[in-house]
């Protein structure tokens, strides 16, 4: 059993010991409060079509993603109807969580080093999925890779959106905080 009251994710322990040095010396802060940090993990789920036939899938989702985050997930539903796509007001249509602290650490930490790998023709993330004011989103097409997820009892892949928000206020500084995670960038 862990004692939390001690307890520091390894990626939060790299962060003060070795990356902060790295990217105060690289972008030349006078203020250690310039220093970019991670401010959280948004992961996402939408069931899509699959939600719209079957109301029990956006549980299913939730039910995974919560396994994945550590975190109970919330279901995500619709803001408006659509009728082409025979969506109603407040339809279940999909999953979402935050990750904050170390939780936010502890799951970056398995994306990189256990799912990421497990990826099927894995070639690195793309270094241009920033968003202009330091945030990084890539997707996951199989939700699978996870090792929390037990192969055998899912009933259906989703694919999945990770969001990863830092205080950086560039996409240089952002992507320079993630290299120093060994984020796999592919350019």
């Amino acid at each position: 059993m862990l004692d939390t009251a001690t307890y520091t994710p390894r990626l939060r322990a790299e962060y003060h010991s070795k990356v902060r040095p790295a990217l105060k010396e690289e972008f030349s802060y006078k203020n250690d409060m310039q220093i970019p940090r991670l401010d959280k993990i948004v992961l996402n789920i939408g069931c899509g079509a699959e939600a719209v036939r079957d109301s029990k899938k956006a549980k299913s989702a939730q039910d995974d993603l919560s396994q994945i985050a550590g975190q109970r997930a919330v279901i995500t539903k619709a803001k408006n109807s659509i009728a082409g796509f025979r969506v109603r007001e407040d339809m279940p249509l999909g999953a979402k969580v935050t990750l904050r602290g170390d939780r936010m650490y502890e799951f970056l930490e398995r994306l990189i080093y256990v799912a990421m790998p497990r990826i099927r023709d894995f070639r690195g993330v793309s270094g241009k999925s920033f968003d202009g004011r330091g945030n990084y989103a890539t997707g996951i097409k199989e939700h699978i890779v996870f090792p929390e997820i037990n192969f055998d009892k899912v009933d259906e892949v989703w694919g999945m959106d990770i969001v990863i928000c830092t205080t950086a206020k560039t996409d240089a500084e952002a992507k320079a905080l993630l290299k120093q995670f060994n984020m796999p960038f592919n350019s």
